[in-house]
């Protein structure tokens, strides 16, 4: 372990956490780019609007799961190792992934359809709730002191680059396919070729090594002192999961609000995918020779203060241009802003319940937010008839988050001067 921290962990092993980091957020986020042909397949209509809103609740619902499997599989993490808890979120997911890509359609086994799409979209929250908290942790303590914002990083990079290959996929399948063949059965091949990768990452997975103490101390946490910890935390989260959930809805916005074509609507999701990585990293970087706090604070401010004209001009423009240039601004203040969120957490967190805090603590904010941002906008807009709802709404996820920013301490050991991780 000590080892490890001094001169961090090799490519392989790195590569060995993200894959899983990375399936995990490609078959979940696949689902929202497809939302508008698995609403036809598994909730059809004589309305496309009613379909859209019900398979925007249908992916509301998995997010329920996710405390659940933060604190089941995050507690795990915390008491016999980060190691079997990855290695569990990672084949229950696996096992998610194949069973929405193989459920008949609503016109094929009527009202048992929509049954089964729900139980396992149940099961990939649960797994993707129990994801974050032990992989976090991992990159954290692996991580050598000055560079555990990089490392941290990864995690909100391999999440993005997950989002970039399914953005890419849809691209191609949209491009390729008539509107019937990517309603029937173009969007399961997405995520067969997303579950194609299970066996190799429970391999690598596998062969991982332990970053838990092999004799942990088994004297009580208290756990009061962190209370005001997990609340700043679930309100930068907040912030992150709203921006990032209403960036995912710019495929879904430009099909259905924008009224584009639906191969130059995937494109915008690879746009936002390339910038989301790089600025990942960008913001892990930065925060490591900076600070957590103004790495934080400084993007989010520019992005409550763009959101509403970039809206505005993509809305009014929706050209090619507009929307793809919208998506690259967007994106690369959310994830400059939004990498050192999660870093702060975990490390003001003892490692006897690091995972299994972060676990739910992420977990209680996706679950909030994560699962109604997109439905709330879609319902917005077909309500008030505004295309400028998805602004609105980001501003005041992000004014909650920046209050807590603020607020809470720099943990930064090029701030702080404290290298030791307990």
């Amino acid at each position: 372990m000590a080892d490890t921290q001094k001169h961090g962990l090799p490519a392989y092993q790195i590569a060995a956490v993200a894959i899983g980091n990375a399936l995990s957020f490609y078959d979940f986020v696949c689902y929202a780019f497809f939302a508008t042909q698995i609403g036809a397949c598994f909730f059809p209509s004589h309305d496309p609007t009613t379909s859209l809103l019900a398979s925007l609740a249908t992916f509301g619902v998995g997010f329920f799961t996710r405390p659940l499997g933060g604190l089941i599989i995050g507690r795990m993490a915390d008491r016999i190792g980060r190691k079997p808890a990855m290695m569990l979120s990672f084949s229950l997911m696996g096992l998610g992934i194949v069973g929405l890509a193989l459920t008949p359609s609503y016109q094929t086994i009527g009202i048992a359809a929509p049954i089964l799409f729900i139980l396992f979209r149940l099961i990939q929250g649960f797994a993707l709730g129990g994801e974050v908290g032990p992989t976090t942790a991992y990159l954290v303590e692996a991580a050598p002191p000055l560079k555990r914002g990089f490392y941290a990083a990864i995690s909100y990079a391999t999440q993005d680059g997950g989002v970039l290959v399914a953005g890419i996929i849809g691209t191609i399948l949209a491009s390729s396919l008539s509107a019937d063949a990517l309603t029937g059965w173009g969007w399961r091949v997405a995520f067969l070729l997303g579950a194609a990768i299970v066996p190799f990452g429970l391999y690598v997975r596998r062969n991982l090594p332990e970053t838990l103490d092999e004799e942990p101390d088994e004297t009580p946490v208290t756990l009061a002192p962190y209370l005001r910890l997990a609340l700043f935390g679930l309100m930068m989260l907040l912030t992150g999961t709203v921006c990032n959930y209403a960036l995912e809805y710019m495929t879904t916005y430009a099909i259905n609000t924008l009224h584009m074509d639906t191969a130059v609507a995937f494109g915008a999701t690879v746009v936002v995918g390339v910038f989301s990585v790089t600025f990942d990293l960008i913001s892990g970087w930065t925060t490591d020779r900076f600070g957590r706090k103004p790495v934080m604070i400084i993007p989010y401010v520019l992005l409550f203060l763009l959101a509403f004209p970039a809206f505005y001009f993509v809305s009014h423009a929706r050209t090619v241009f507009a929307l793809y240039a919208v998506s690259a601004l967007l994106a690369s203040l959310q994830c400059w802003g939004g990498g050192p969120t999660l870093t702060v957490v975990t490390e003001s967190l003892p490692r006897r319940i690091r995972a299994g805090a972060v676990a739910v603590i992420y977990a209680i904010s996706i679950a909030a937010f994560g699962g109604t941002t997109q439905f709330m906008i879609a319902w917005i807009i077909a309500v008030t008839g505004n295309p400028l709802a998805p602004a609105f709404y980001m501003m005041g996820g992000i004014a909650i988050g920046l209050i807590a920013m603020m607020s809470v301490r720099e943990t930064a050991p090029i701030k702080t001067g404290v290298t030791e991780f307990r």
